[in-house]
């Protein structure tokens, strides 16, 4: 009986909660779903012109050469459609930036002024991705860019070129970029991992005649376990949704080379006006990234 009247006096407190999670979550979410079957979610406003209800949507994003592209897979040439694109992404970016964070967090926890080249490090986080892809763009100019100049510098001049302007080079451009931008991220996971771990344990192990890699590999990494869970499933969900970088840097070319779901989903929105194709493709990146929260929270919740 208390239980119900707590229940009745919390109410009140629960409802502007709730116009707000209607509002700005579910209601989005149902629309965007319904446009997709070429439902109008906005009564009173035709935004699907004369379409009826229907999968044809996703028939066209599907077999759309921007979404994937049979030609690039079968030569291994780029473009090969967004969805391949953002797999390459994970792909690659995953294991970079998992492997360098951890190295660079053991690293630091030990080394004079190891908190200043960590903040150095996090400014990747702390800038604005719309910056961080006019940076990447800078960074590999022919003329100005850094890369360039470590080429020059290390006597392989004979490979400076402006990479984002080239198919076979854009797409691994931005990657090698967003590596600087993500891995502050986990290099403070890892930091705030490992300064967890009882030192005793380390010690023990010292004790015990281990060396550093046998430390690493079968006391460090176990017990980092749950950090590395997260930050594989942020850094595969920071994967998938990526646009600012692109967009700022190369728009998703040249000739499609380096687009990407979200600049997809972007590109039928903003410049085409179709906004059922849009939706389709934020369902379909939403069906994408579903699977990996679920597992992240099924592991989570083990550990």
């Amino acid at each position: 009986m208390q239980m119900g009247r707590y229940y009745v006096k919390a109410i009140p407190f629960l409802i502007p909660a709730s116009i707000l999670i209607i509002t700005f979550v579910i209601y989005p979410i149902i629309a965007t779903i319904l446009l997709s079957f070429n439902i109008n979610p906005i009564p009173g406003i035709n935004i699907i012109g004369s379409r009826t209800v229907s999968v044809d949507n996703y028939l066209k994003v599907i077999t759309n050469f921007k979404f994937i592209n049979v030609h690039g897979l079968r030569s291994l040439s780029f473009p090969m459609g967004a969805i391949v694109h953002n797999m390459i992404w994970i792909a690659l970016h995953l294991p970079i930036v998992i492997v360098l964070g951890l190295l660079l967090a053991i690293l630091l926890q030990h080394v004079k002024g190891g908190s200043i080249i960590r903040s150095f490090i996090f400014l990747g986080m702390v800038i604005p991705m719309i910056v961080g892809g006019l940076l990447i763009q800078f960074s590999f100019d022919k003329d100005l860019g850094i890369v360039n100049l470590l080429l020059k510098i290390m006597g392989l001049g004979w490979l400076t070129k402006s990479w984002t302007i080239y198919p076979d080079t854009a797409l691994f451009s931005l990657i090698l970029g967003s590596v600087w931008l993500w891995t502050g991220f986990t290099v403070t996971m890892y930091s705030a991992g490992l300064a967890s771990i009882p030192k005793e344990v380390i010690e023990a192990a010292i004790v015990d005649g281990a060396d550093f890699k046998t430390i690493l590999l079968h006391v460090i990494i176990p017990l980092l376990r749950p950090v590395t869970i997260t930050v594989v499933a942020m850094t595969i969900l920071w994967d998938l949704k990526i646009f600012d970088i692109v967009y700022a840097s190369t728009q998703g070319g040249p000739g499609g080379a380096s687009m990407v779901l979200a600049l997809l989903m972007y590109d039928f929105f903003a410049r085409l006006q179709d906004y059922p194709l849009s939706a389709t493709v934020a369902v379909i990146l939403t069906i994408v990234i579903l699977p990996v929260v679920v597992i992240w929270v099924r592991m989570a919740m083990r550990e």
